[in-house]
């Protein structure tokens, strides 16, 4: 298995290459050549595997060249109830990602959010990083890893991280605008590894200048640069194995179809959930929802992809989700333009001039419906009724971007098939709209009360790349210093 960038000019590396390197030379993103499939026969084989062995079976097809033992030593230690430990009380088996009904066999929750961070990101972010510590170690070298958040992915990245000589991290993320629970669990850290950077902006400015740097080649090779967010192709991956595992929780009988529903910013969740239908995975629909920052919710409704500038980017009660410009789109179009490089770096190119691009009067809209993708989006006042109804219901409380994917989902879904919506959160993270919604603070598992009293470590800097980059000079590691 070879990995290509989408826009056709970085030459072909393997999965242990592009799991250091984030972004390609050409400012692409990396892909595999071809996505590994999956037969009914071996989905019912599949089917009954504990998620750790599922986890095996799917990520060693996307990384063959790590030996057998090794990889599944690595799952092992990263996908175990243990470290999985805050399932709601109802569910509360020997599982990592169980599942949740509201409407049994209709309607339900995921829950992907039982982790160290409280959030689906640590389901990727935990193999990660075992993954970062295997490789540097058998290459005997480190890495400084640059990441931008809008909330979750920054800490359970640095959680995932933390400690590990090999590696440091600098994190971004846009000063003030994230919940006050968020920023406590980034900025409370006090690993000599971890740097906190809060930029003057928003997500989208954090963004830009991760990438400005991740494309300046001498910069990125000088300082050994690497990525945590999920340009790196090694996140996607390992957020498929809960589709199959969700999946699986699911249906009646493997072979039929069901959709999934997932709050999206920055597109690499669900994505990861377009790759596992492309692999054979029996999905009907997958159901993006966004809050008011509609970027994607406009594309799949109308064929016109127009990011908006960081000061058109609502600061909004779902705020993981206030981006406008969706890293990871870039690899769903590479394989809507039947992943042609040329057509993609056109379109891109479109995008740099004249920000934005249509293809509705294209071939290629005209047979974006085999992607099983519909689309819809929330607002405040949708989210808390949201809240505050599956509450008075079912006695399950959701965080505001669960919400935004249940709301969707009761409005667009296919009523044909059972849905699940992947849970982003867990509610003790966004307690004054939970509290807005209910009337009360969510409860929060023990080891985070007082978790924002705690003394926080951070560095604010302009939304500009160069400071970024003479911080990064001052502080990263170098040699095996």
């Amino acid at each position: 298995m070879h990995y290509l960038s989408t826009r056709g000019q970085a030459p072909q590396r393997r999965f242990t290459d592009i799991l250091l390197e984030g972004l390609a030379s050409d400012g692409g993103l990396y892909v595999p050549e071809y996505y590994p499939q999956f037969s009914l026969a071996a989905l019912e084989q599949m089917a009954v595997m504990p998620y750790a062995e599922l986890a095996y079976t799917i990520l060693s097809a996307f990384a063959p060249e790590i030996p057998s033992d090794d990889l599944a030593k690595l799952v092992l230690e990263t996908y175990h109830a243990a470290r999985y430990p805050y399932a709601r009380e109802s569910v509360r088996a020997a599982r990592v990602a169980p599942l949740t009904w509201l409407e049994p066999g209709r309607f339900g929750i995921l829950e992907l959010s039982n982790g160290p961070t409280l959030a689906f990101k640590d389901m990727a972010m935990q193999l990660l990083g075992a993954l970062f510590e295997y490789v540097l170690t058998q290459r005997d070298t480190y890495l400084n890893i640059l990441g931008a958040t809008s909330g979750d992915t920054g800490s359970a990245a640095e959680h995932a991280m933390r400690g590990r000589a090999r590696i440091r991290v600098f994190m971004l993320s846009p000063a003030g605008r994230m919940s006050p629970f968020q920023r406590a669990q980034m900025y409370s850290l006090q690993d000599e590894n971890i740097h906190n950077i809060a930029i003057r902006g928003a997500f989208d400015d954090a963004q830009d200048v991760v990438k400005a740097l991740g494309a300046d080649q001498a910069f990125k090779s000088q300082y050994r640069l690497g990525a945590v967010n999920s340009i790196n192709w090694a996140r996607i991956a390992a957020q498929v194995v809960y589709y199959f595992a969700g999946y699986f929780q699911a249906v009646g009988r493997v072979g039929d179809p069901m959709s999934f529903a997932v709050p999206s910013g920055n597109f690499g969740n669900i994505l990861a959930g377009h790759i596992a239908r492309m692999m054979g995975l029996p999905i009907a629909q997958l159901i993006l929802a966004t809050n008011e920052n509609n970027v994607l919710d406009e594309f799949f409704r109308t064929g016109v992809y127009r990011p908006r500038r960081s000061d058109e980017t609502f600061v909004t009660s779902s705020p993981s989700m206030d981006i406008s410009k969706a890293s990871n789109f870039e690899r769903f179009v590479f394989d809507l333009v039947g992943r042609d490089s040329q057509a993609l770096t056109t379109l891109w190119r479109q995008l740099a001039e004249k920000g934005a691009f249509d293809l509705k009067t294209t071939p290629y809209w005209a047979t974006s419906g085999r992607f099983g993708f519909v689309s819809g989006a929330n607002s405040h006042e949708g989210r808390v009724a949201t809240i505050r109804s599956i509450w008075k219901r079912y006695r399950v409380l959701i965080d505001p971007h669960t919400a935004d994917g249940v709301r969707v989902a009761q409005q667009v879904a296919d009523s044909r098939y059972p849905v699940v919506v992947l849970e982003t959160a867990q509610p003790a993270k966004f307690a004054d709209t939970i509290q807005e919604a209910v009337g009360f603070a969510p409860p929060r598992p023990a080891p985070f009360e007082g978790i924002e009293a705690a003394p926080q470590r951070v560095t604010e800097l302009p939304a500009d790349a160069q400071a970024v980059r003479r911080y990064i000079e001052a502080h990263a590691l170098r040699g095996r210093d």
